[in-house]
């Protein structure tokens, strides 16, 4: 992303311009990638952190045009937080994913959530927010998160695709919110769709989505398999696990694969193909 710095705005088609916020990291890649939607008016979609330069970046971006909505595909801290400070410069109402409050018992684990996160409008399924020459229509993608939705411009057949699909790698799965069997189906929902281009959260465009896609769920299964394989050799603890099935991983993101190897696990739970034992998972078959 170096190409494409932080507070300088990229035209990406006629109706859609992307801004870098400032938040690369191990987890975000380059940084939050929040798109400005429209012409004559706007939506702003994932306005990212609060952070005040990228809030001011955004604001001289929409010029003073009238902002119809500002869009939140799920509320992670790096995605929702700036949606405050925008909607009370601009007046636009947030809308989109709905507000998910996670209990855990694993301390720390709902640090990655907006926990002020609260949207004047919850978008389902099908609905959609609308201006001059544009629709932004909801499609409901869970996985990454419970709450997590897609975005499709049916004008330009792009879809903005949060967390769900990004450009640069594979989305976390953190139980209790997220759900690999969910991610799994949503990924294949969004297989038998033609959208021509996907915008992401983090990295670059996605140009052949299908492909990338069908790449993805071949990933998740391939890991599934991993597992099992494994588990009939014999028990093991997931921190085990995770350090046989990803083997050179850079030490900070070990606690992301784990939470990723605990998804498949939960997901091959409930299909009654693995059982927990305390502290080991076996295999049921």
């Amino acid at each position: 992303m170096a190409e494409h710095p932080t507070g300088i705005p990229i035209q990406l088609e006629p109706l859609v311009t992307r801004v870098l916020a400032p938040n690369p990291s191990p987890y975000t890649y380059g940084g939050t990638q929040t798109h400005v939607v429209g012409g004559s008016d706007l939506a702003v979609i994932d306005p990212g952190p609060d952070d005040p330069a990228h809030v001011e970046t955004l604001l001289r971006v929409i010029a003073g045009r009238p902002v119809r909505a500002i869009v939140i595909t799920h509320h992670h801290r790096d995605h929702s937080p700036a949606s405050r400070p925008l909607a009370a410069a601009t007046g636009a109402p947030v809308v989109g994913a709905a507000p998910v409050h996670v209990a855990s018992e694993t301390p720390g684990l709902d640090a990655a959530f907006d926990a002020a996160y609260a949207p004047d409008r919850v978008l389902a399924e099908g609905e959609s927010v609308a201006g001059d020459g544009w629709t932004l229509s909801a499609i409901a993608t869970p996985g990454h998160t419970s709450n997590h939705l897609a975005f499709a411009l049916p004008e330009t057949g792009a879809l903005f695709s949060g967390d769900h699909v990004m450009g640069w790698a594979t989305s976390v799965i953190s139980p209790p919110d997220g759900d690999m069997g969910q991610y799994m189906a949503s990924l294949d929902k969004l297989l038998g769709r033609d959208d021509r281009i996907y915008y992401p959260g983090h990295g670059e465009a996605v140009d052949q989505p299908q492909r990338l896609v069908r790449g993805m769920l071949g990933h998740r299964k391939q890991r599934e398999g991993q597992i099992l394989r494994l588990l009939r050799e014999t028990p093991l603890a997931l921190e085990e696990m995770t350090r046989r099935m990803y083997v050179g991983l850079d030490p900070r993101l070990i606690p992301a694969a784990q939470r990723s190897v605990l998804a498949h696990l939960y997901d091959l739970n409930k299909r009654q193909r693995v059982s927990e034992e305390g502290d080991l998972w076996r295999s049921s078959e």
